[in-house]
């Protein structure tokens, strides 16, 4: 599936969330396709937990 494609469906997600569910719906939805693509790129390898650490310790 295209990254267009991936984009209207979010986007059609969070517009029925929002004209169905009102603002907090909407947040709700935002933050949880948020989270869902951080765990997704990081299922897939794309990030690694070590990229948010601090390295500089001494």
């Amino acid at each position: 599936m295209s990254a267009a494609a991936v984009g209207l469906l979010a986007g059609m997600a969070l517009g029925f969330a929002a004209f169905f569910g009102g603002f907090w719906a909407f947040l709700l939805v935002l933050v949880l396709g948020a989270v869902g693509l951080g765990l997704g790129l990081m299922a897939q390898g794309d990030v690694r937990t070590s990229d948010f650490r601090r390295r500089d310790r001494q």
